[in-house]
């Protein structure tokens, strides 16, 4: 993965540098001692995760996350622990808070690493895989997706509902954006707030969708793939 590191204390920029040399899998692309460096990097070329100080002169990392168009994995290296939830809002893949260890430091980027394969497999590797992540209290939580029984959209928040486990997961991003996640043939969307695991369905019956004890309506734009399912019309 080609990355960036962004600092302005230049010891911890060398040491941020020296962290990275020891990961096999990190190209460091760039050092920067400011947003504005960073920036102009940005401009010539993309990279897949950025390293980023959040208290900087002239624009704090924060604001450099927030004006990025097109995010890339971000792992947010500070000494402050005050900005972890304005972090986690911007959907970060890790917060680590200096002075931070090797073995920390390792650990999120095989957090990135593997997010990094997710999102760069073809449909034909989403399909193969057996498990995602998502951001909860402040750390990525493995999810697998035979343990999904169906998801429940709330504005800017899901909440996946797994067997044998009575509390949801909940976790800041669209049903839309999950739902990209998800291998298409395990998975129906059957409501603008809903998606069902196919393997959970027990029953269809007018504009229902069954999962045991649980009903779920159907909504006018999902029906006919709903009942393609059962290879019935909904007419």
């Amino acid at each position: 993965m080609k990355c960036i590191a962004i600092d302005d204390e230049p010891l911890a920029l060398d040491l941020l540098e020296d962290n990275i040399s020891m990961v096999p899998y990190l190209q460091l692309a760039g050092k920067c001692q400011n947003a504005f460096e960073a920036m102009e990097i940005l401009r010539h070329q993309s990279v897949d995760l950025i390293f980023l100080d959040i208290q900087m002169p002239g624009l704090t990392g924060l604001q450099f996350l927030e004006s990025l168009p097109n995010k890339p994995m971000v792992i947010l290296i500070t000494a402050y622990e005050k900005y972890a939830l304005e972090g986690f809002n911007l959907a970060v893949t890790d917060y680590l808070v200096k002075p931070v260890s090797l073995e920390r430091f390792i650990r999120a980027c095989n957090k990135a690493q593997e997010l990094f394969l997710l999102k760069s497999g073809s449909k034909a590797n989403r399909e193969q895989a057996d498990f995602f992540f998502v951001n909860v209290d402040y750390s990525l939580l493995k999810v697998v997706f035979a343990d999904i029984t169906w998801i429940e959209g709330l504005k800017d928040y899901v909440k996946i509902h797994l067997q044998g486990n009575p509390k949801p997961v909940i976790t800041r991003m669209s049903i839309k954006g999950l739902e990209e996640q998800l291998p298409p043939a395990k998975f129906i969307r059957i409501h603008k707030s809903h998606i069902v695991s196919v393997g959970a369905i027990t029953a269809i019956r007018k504009n229902s969708v069954f999962l045991d004890e649980i009903e779920l309506p159907v909504g006018d734009t999902y029906r006919d793939s709903v009942y393609a399912l059962a290879g019935k019309s909904s007419q």
